[in-house]
């Protein structure tokens, strides 16, 4: 009888999620029946048009979706930007990638997401941009032409630091090997009160970088205007956080924040 409830119990915890936003200080920025506290921003539309139901909630998920684009993407590039700016956070979504993309979807976007992070506001974006300003921490699936790694980093924009180093470089790939799409995966970002960010794939750090800039050459996003709104100063100490829509059809059930101190 002892082995039996030793038993009971030991598949009870392995059952049980990891973390969910009932965490001491962890709230759910995805409320699962809305798109509540979201502001879609797609290149070509104003700010606020969700333009063919780009973005969207069914059965407790947030899909970015392109069902209504009559076969064509476009290179109508989205995001969808939450109401408000964070700076020390941990940031957990769960994710899994659906439906193929539109036939022509550029080769490096298919099975190619990201969460932004350290965003502009999107209400500095013009019409046509394709990108805020910002980081994006990376989601990939099999069969992206950007990489057979999850959880890389771009930086549109922007430049990094890692081990000492300035990167200039658009797109720096972690070594953690792509999860089979259809799959939910835990993805998570950590950026902390230093400034340190670390991308988490199903609980496995992947990759970390620090000091955070504006680029001021504003390659693949301008960020000029920016620079010079801050007086010439590049640290950025926070920003808005944003989910993509660049081709890839994609679910999320989760989107979680905690903030640190």
């Amino acid at each position: 009888m002892r082995a039996l409830i030793l038993s009971a119990m030991l598949l009870a915890m392995a059952a049980a999620p990891v973390a969910t936003a009932k965490e001491p200080g962890w709230k759910p920025l995805f409320d699962g029946k809305s798109l509540k506290g979201w502001t879609p921003k797609i290149r070509g539309y104003p700010l606020g048009e969700n333009f063919a139901n780009t973005f969207s909630v069914k059965d407790g998920t947030l899909r970015v979706s392109y069902a209504g684009y009559d076969g064509k993407f476009g290179e109508r590039f989205g995001h969808l930007f939450y109401t408000k700016p964070f700076k020390a956070y941990r940031l957990r979504v769960e994710y899994r990638f659906t439906d193929p993309s539109p036939p022509d979807t550029p080769a490096w976007a298919i099975r190619n997401n990201g969460v932004m992070i350290f965003a502009q506001d999107p209400k500095t974006m013009a019409l046509g941009d394709s990108f805020p300003v910002s980081v994006e921490a990376q989601i990939i699936g099999p069969g992206s032409a950007a990489a057979k790694t999850n959880g890389n980093v771009c930086t549109p924009g922007t430049n990094i630091v890692m081990d000492g180093k300035l990167i200039t470089q658009h797109c720096t790939n972690s070594k953690f090997t792509a999860t089979p799409n259809g799959e939910w995966v835990t993805f998570e970002v950590e950026v902390l009160p230093s400034g340190q960010v670390t991308h988490i794939v199903n609980g496995e750090r992947v990759l970390t970088y620090s000091g955070v800039q504006l680029d001021p050459t504003g390659n693949m996003a301008d960020s000029k205007p920016l620079i010079a709104a801050a007086g010439g100063k590049l640290e950025l100490t926070g920003g808005y956080i944003a989910i993509q829509s660049e081709g890839a059809p994609i679910e999320f059930r989760k989107i979680d924040i905690q903030e640190l101190k």
